[in-house]
């Protein structure tokens, strides 16, 4: 059904294989700072046009690859797409976050949720399949999903937060009613990432971008133990092919070594943490040891080009000798950046990046002999 995949360097690095180059591709690498992207989005109409449009999804994942030479393709959706299928109601304002029309707030409204029907999110199924038949084998596709908690922060306070007052008075108040909906949440995204390794997803991720708002027993309660329960329920693999799976913790520095207990073969850094520090914590070897993906402070990218390759170069030498071992596995390393990239962000900004990512990590393989 598809065709085969011709540069497999994003998935060998997921699964602590060697690469000839360090894989590199960008949280949000399909959005605003593209001017293709944005011509895309007027078209549309609006951002859920856009996102529920399978020829209009899979145009704009495709966008940043016509660029630049990304080593892996992400879908593009929203992370908010399964409480939307829950009924909550969900839009975009232009220049505005996501907003949910009927927040859920009380015992009443988390006595209601349960896990949606797939079907009503067909349309990102459907734009999985299209974006994979369009890849033609280039580079992996990226399916994902927000967390559970990341999802809760939304669904209880209608909106992006600065705060998390409500959903964290919930927390603390009512632990009972949290625990529900996070119970539901972590089956409704497993449910969702499955369907998108079946529509043709080759990794999926798992965005927790509101983990490191929590307290630290609060974090292992009602985010890590939610994250693990939906990894508990994913395919490891699909029609005999490895699925790897990512987690994200926006925040989570603090918590690598507990997050290295997770069933998933990445973890994802911010831009905090440090790369060396975090290799010899979980990414060398044993039998918990996970790739590293991460970890380029965005705001680097509005700065000239020599500083972009200098920083670049940081990065990948602080996580250190690449893994040359061909007969096992070993620390292996996916280049992004800390979050997602800014909207402002110059485009010509990552053609440097992407260059110098592979020219720098191909060079330090190359000193191995």
């Amino acid at each position: 059904m598809f065709a085969p995949l011709q540069n497999d360097t994003f998935l060998r690095a997921c699964l602590r294989q060697t690469t000839d180059h360090t894989p590199v591709w960008l949280m949000r690498q399909a959005g605003r700072y593209l001017p293709e992207y944005r011509a895309t989005r007027a078209q549309a109409g609006s951002f859920m046009g856009l996102a529920t449009n399978t020829d209009y999804a899979t145009e704009v994942t495709l966008q940043p690859l016509a660029r630049y030479p990304l080593d892996a393709a992400i879908l593009f959706s929203d992370i908010l797409t399964v409480p939307d299928a829950m009924g909550l109601g969900l839009s975009f304002a232009l220049g505005e976050g996501p907003r949910f029309a009927t927040p859920v707030r009380d015992e009443a409204a988390v006595a209601r949720l349960e896990v949606p029907d797939m079907n009503k999110l067909r349309y990102v199924f459907d734009a999985v399949t299209s974006i994979r038949k369009a890849l033609n084998g280039r580079v992996p596709l990226i399916g994902f999903s927000g967390s559970p908690w990341t999802l809760a922060c939304y669904m209880v306070e209608g909106a992006g937060s600065d705060d998390y007052r409500l959903v964290k008075t919930m927390l603390y108040q009512r632990p009972d009613l949290m625990h529900k909906m996070l119970a539901v949440n972590a089956d409704a995204v497993a449910a969702y990432l499955n369907a998108q390794i079946e529509a043709g997803a080759q990794a999926v991720m798992i965005f927790d971008s509101w983990g490191g708002v929590l307290a630290d027993a609060a974090f292992k309660t009602f985010s890590l133990a939610c994250t693990a329960r939906v990894l508990s329920q994913l395919k490891r693999e699909h029609e005999g092919v490895k699925i790897p799976r990512l987690v994200f913790t926006k925040g989570g520095g603090q918590w690598l070594e507990a997050m290295a207990q997770l069933d998933c073969e990445v973890l994802g850094l911010d831009w905090t943490v440090n790369l060396a520090r975090a290799r010899a914590l979980v990414g060398e070897n044993g039998p918990h040891a996970k790739a590293l993906q991460g970890n380029l402070d965005p705001n680097v990218l509005f700065a000239n080009p020599a500083q972009i390759e200098a920083e670049v170069a940081a990065v990948l030498d602080s996580f250190g000798a690449p893994h040359t071992d061909a007969s096992r596995p070993g620390p292996a390393h996916i280049f992004n950046l800390g979050h997602g990239i800014s909207q402002h962000t110059p485009p010509e900004s990552v053609e440097v990046l992407v260059r110098a990512v592979h020219a720098h990590s191909r060079g330090m393989r190359m000193a191995r002999g």
